[in-house]
């Protein structure tokens, strides 16, 4: 029931987009209030979008002439006489001048206060009122003077290594480690660009890097009476390029007293803001002398809020828009129990192999196994492109189990069974990550990828997985023509003169050739793949291949486009492959001096002109995609013959960026 202070929420307007805007849809519709979305031309017909009851279309891709323009999502608020706007994550939802302007047009902003998430939005702010409150801090600088000579200055006094951060973000934008003097200034002239453009502000602290330790995040909730409390942690030490990869709850090192000193230590950050809605208050952990430092306070619902809700049984996107409301919390502390395990793992479009450098393409199948317990919170479905403007995230894979154990073993059963095919992905980086015997016992720190994973040997072109998968892209292939087939019909397919003569297909499976051969003769295929030799025949033919290998009986799912089949089979994994040609195309001449884009990208800042002189390693170019920064190097001495691209181009993988002489 509203009270007579409460406003309720009938009409609400989602500033955000993909699964997060799906979320809090989803908890809507629940609740019986009516959802508006609104989406950017890359977004049109995306799923969020469809979910709404009504969506708007307010611009360009570019985040901030869309997702990040507050005048335009507000004038469309008003529009459609919104009573709130719930802004997600990202974006402009740590954005105190964009609640205040919400306050002042008279739309409720679902989030806390805008004082609060001006103390937290920036980190040095943070950071001085958490001294304050005798929590402990990582020693550092944040001070208005933000020029990089004091930034300079500070980074020496510290003493390296430090870690550059955005004071304005999260999500690992605007984060550098620097590791020596000599690389600081660039670290921070590039951290500044980036965090100006995630966030439209360049602010940057400066801390002591704290080389080993755990990152543990306490979820915080309060309401607008004064009530604040914790609903338990989050373990999120594994991470990549400073974002979280795999979180979990409970944490495998916590037990009830460092909970509950943790915890209390979260409330009392909570309540020195007068915290009024769901936040995070975030800590390293030092496991070798049991201490805890104070990172920061995430004044939103964090990405990883569903391992809060698996565990704790409650709807945390109902409780922001409760407490929105005014509504007083409905949940004490001592009823905050733990249940099970849950466990959730965060799929990229990105290369492992190559330093997680995010990918763009197009999602030609994308299929869920049916697991007990599993979540799946997406925007991404079959047909879907993954765009150069967003974050590469496709999906959050959350698994709960009664234990550990349990989660662990369907979470490795769903990352062999999931099916995202057309574009390259984390996935068996992933699958490969929990079944680690260290991770399994939850032995892990931030540092544990870096310092335990070869990323290079992840690449599944092992020789029985690329057999297997072209043996299933041959078959699909061989059955697609035989249904195709209106002519000598009773000629046994693959006909030939000499009965003992293969029929031929050669695939590329990154840069290695398969060549198969292969014959069939009453119902059963003879493989031959290299030296290897395969008895082949084929069970059923759907929208899925089963096929008997050498007397296993085993299910493939394949996709084709043009010249690439995708093949997807719980021991293969999810593969690639082009088909060759006959008459193999003539390779494109690479230009000598030549560097290009790895990637759809769009230039942030051309660092050289023709007749400069270069060393190995100057930064020639510096690009952007999907959020982050790549500065491209030079690989040799030379003379900058010609620069082809100008800032703010947008450009497609392969294109030509500068010539060096």
């Amino acid at each position: 029931m509203i009270d007579k202070e409460s406003k309720a929420i009938d009409t609400l307007l989602i500033a955000n987009r993909g699964e997060i805007a799906s979320r809090i849809i989803r908890t809507c519709k629940m609740m019986g209030i009516k959802t508006v979305a609104v989406f950017s031309e890359a977004d049109r017909g995306m799923p969020f979008v469809e979910d709404a009851d009504m969506g708007v279309f307010i611009g360009e891709s570019d985040p901030s002439k869309s997702y990040l323009d507050q005048d335009k999502i507000l004038e469309v608020a008003k529009k459609v006489n919104a009573d709130a706007i719930h802004p997600g994550y990202g974006f402009l939802s740590e954005n105190a001048d964009f609640a205040r302007k919400c306050e002042a047009d008279n739309i409720i902003f679902v989030g806390p206060k805008p004082s609060a998430i001006e103390a937290m939005g920036s980190k040095s702010m943070a950071k001085d009122l958490m001294a304050k409150h005798q929590v402990p801090i990582v020693p550092g600088y944040q001070g208005a003077d933000q020029t990089v000579g004091t930034l300079t200055n500070a980074a020496k006094e510290i003493g390296f290594p430090v870690l550059l951060k955005a004071t304005a973000g999260g999500g690992g934008k605007g984060m550098r480690i620097v590791n020596k003097e000599s690389e600081i200034e660039e670290a921070i002239e590039s951290a500044k660009r980036e965090a100006m453009n995630a966030f439209g502000d360049d602010e940057m602290i400066v801390e002591k890097y704290i080389e080993s330790g755990r990152h543990i995040e306490f979820q915080i909730f309060g309401d607008q009476h004064g009530n604040v409390i914790h609903l338990l942690e989050r373990e999120c030490s594994i991470q990549r390029r400073y974002q979280k990869v795999i979180e979990e709850s409970p944490s495998p090192i916590m037990d009830e007293a460092l909970r509950n000193e943790m915890g209390q230590a979260a409330v009392n950050a909570a309540k020195a803001l007068a915290y009024d809605n769901a936040g995070t208050v975030e800590f390293i952990y030092d496991e070798k002398n049991k201490s805890f430092y104070f990172l920061e306070v995430n004044t939103r619902l964090q990405v990883e809020h569903p391992v809060t809700e698996e565990v704790t049984g409650l709807d945390l996107v109902k409780m922001q828009i409760e407490s929105a409301q005014g509504l007083p919390l409905n949940v004490k502390q001592e009823d905050v129990k733990g249940r099970g395990y849950a466990i959730e793992a965060r799929l990229y479009a990105e290369d492992p192999s190559n330093g997680f450098l995010p990918v763009t393409g197009k999602i030609v199948k994308f299929d869920i196994p049916k697991v007990e317990g599993l979540r799946v919170e997406t925007a991404i479905r079959s047909g879907s492109e993954i765009s150069i403007f967003y974050d590469p995230m496709i999906a959050k894979i959350i698994v709960f189990g009664n234990d550990r154990k349990t989660a662990l073993r369907k979470m490795k059963y769903v990352l062999r069974n999931l099916v995202c095919l057309g574009t390259k992905t984390n996935q068996s980086f992933l699958l490969n990550l929990i079944e680690r015997t260290d991770f399994e016992r939850g032995e892990y720190d931030t540092h544990f990828i870096q310092n335990n994973i070869d990323l290079n040997a992840l690449s599944n072109n092992n020789s029985v997985a690329a057999n297997k998968a072209a043996i299933a892209a041959t078959l699909f292939d061989w059955n697609k023509r035989e249904k195709n087939r209106t002519v000598l019909q009773s000629i046994p397919s693959g006909w030939r003169s000499s009965f003992y003569d293969y029929q031929k297909e050669k695939y590329l499976l990154g840069e290695e050739e398969i060549f198969v051969r292969y014959c069939y003769n009453e119902g059963v295929f003879d493989f031959l793949i290299g030296e290897e030799k395969f008895k082949v025949c084929i069970k059923t033919m759907g929208e899925t291949i089963r096929c008997e290998i050498d007397g296993v009986e085993q299910e493939f799912t394949i996709e084709k486009e043009g010249q690439f089949f995708y093949v997807h089979n719980e021991e293969v994994g999810n593969i690639s492959l082009k088909q060759l040609e006959r008459f193999p195309e003539k390779e494109i001449e690479k230009i000598e001096g030549g560097y290009e884009a790895a990637m759809p990208s769009q230039i942030v800042k051309v660092l050289v002109n023709a007749g400069d002189e270069i060393k190995e390693g100057d930064a020639l170019v510096v690009l952007t995609s999907m959020k982050m920064e790549n500065t491209i190097r030079a690989e040799k001495d030379g003379v900058v013959e010609e620069v082809f691209v100008k800032e703010g181009e947008n450009i497609e993988a392969g294109c030509l960026l500068v010539k060096l002489g």
